[in-house]
């Protein structure tokens, strides 16, 4: 049976490069091609690939949200992660969404290869960095270390603009709720993740990528 492959990049070179070795095998065929997930979310209701291979980070409609409504509308097609960042979050968050599958984009051809396999088989994959990020975060967590994926989806929105150092004024505008409201949602982040200052809250945020201060 041939394996249907759908490629979802930015990065015209990337998915030129991917799709001629995908191509080069005897059971895969690259059915299409998007750069953006709004572009992807439409290929896949036309043609119904087996495998999307996402990219995370993409301007407009970004990989989370792609995968999250594809696992919805199509549950049959896997979607496998394909990022430049090893990062908690979009880790986390493109696991919640649907995917069956994370691999960083310095991985070996192989390891796609495998890792498209593995996906199709209904089993997950991730590779060795994703698998050493993961337990790290266990590790953590057991330490009473709260992770991003314990976060609701308003604190997480609370503590990016936090770091990006927005005032509670300024959140409280562009959330449509009260000061009061959103410096309770900070108290209760810092109560958390055991933190006790707004600059050990920033540092977190950067840690674990909820923040574009180090991308």
């Amino acid at each position: 049976m041939t394996v249907r492959i759908l490629l979802v990049d930015d990065h015209q070179v990337l998915r030129e490069g991917l799709g001629s070795l995908l191509e080069q095998q005897s059971n895969m065929e690259v059915v299409g091609e998007a750069g953006d997930g709004r572009t992807a979310l439409r290929l896949v209701r036309e043609l119904h690939p087996d495998i999307v291979i996402m990219d995370v980070n993409m301007d407009g409609m970004d990989g989370i949200d792609a995968t999250r409504m594809i696992s919805r509308e199509l549950p049959e097609t896997k979607v496998l992660a394909l990022s430049m960042y090893l990062r908690k979050t979009f880790v986390s968050e493109m696991f919640k969404s649907g995917a069956t599958g994370y691999l960083l984009k310095d991985s070996a051809f192989s390891e796609i290869l495998e890792a498209i396999n593995t996906v199709l088989r209904g089993e997950k994959y991730v590779c060795a960095k994703v698998a050493a990020l993961l337990v790290d975060e266990y590790v953590q967590d057991g330490q009473g270390t709260a992770s991003p994926a314990s976060l609701t989806k308003r604190e997480l929105e609370v503590i990016r603009m936090l770091a990006d150092g927005k005032t509670s004024k300024e959140i409280a505008l562009i959330t449509e709720t009260s000061v009061k409201t959103v410096d309770a949602c900070r108290r209760r982040l810092m109560q958390k993740l055991g933190l006790n200052s707004i600059a050990e809250l920033v540092k977190y945020a950067i840690r674990e990528g909820l923040t574009t201060i180090d991308q």
